[in-house]
């Protein structure tokens, strides 16, 4: 069966909320999905996973969680992220979405096929929200089965 490595950072519970409901979409379209903290995963994680879904609020000035999220995305490389779908999501209390647009774009310059513009929702994911989140776990669970 093949995985798609969630991996995400939460404050207050959005995120993780966003990250369980993905998870339900990845797993429902036959998949297994592998939730995990920035802490827990590993470059090899990332690897051998079939597509990747991160997920992070945004933080201070619209950038990501700087203990946790920032230093596991630091540590990515092409060669972990080869040319796999990647889905992007998180959170929001403030601004207007330019901490993911920016994720987006660093994502793509490391050779991750990015699923669209990133999945945002203001404050706590309401049902859209979360609609939108098993739908981006069932397409990742979708290109992750073309990933040889």
């Amino acid at each position: 069966m093949k995985k798609v490595l969630i991996v995400y950072w939460s404050g207050t519970g959005n995120t993780e909320a966003m990250a369980k409901r993905l998870a339900q979409g990845v797993s429902d379209a036959g998949c297994e999905a592998v939730l995990k903290q920035p802490g827990e995963a590993s470059a090899e994680l990332v690897k051998e996973a079939a597509a990747l879904a991160f997920g992070c609020p945004a933080m201070g000035a619209e950038v990501l969680e700087e203990n946790e999220v920032e230093p596991f995305i630091a540590g990515l490389g092409s060669g972990e992220l080869g040319a796999k779908a990647l889905g992007l999501f998180g959170s929001y209390d403030w601004g207007d979405g330019q901490w993911m647009r920016d994720w987006v774009d660093r994502m793509k310059s490391l050779g991750a096929v990015v699923d669209g513009e990133g999945l945002i929702a203001h404050l706590a994911p309401d049902d859209e929200a979360l609609t939108k989140c098993y739908e981006l776990g069932r397409r990742l669970a979708g290109k992750a089965e073309l990933n040889p």
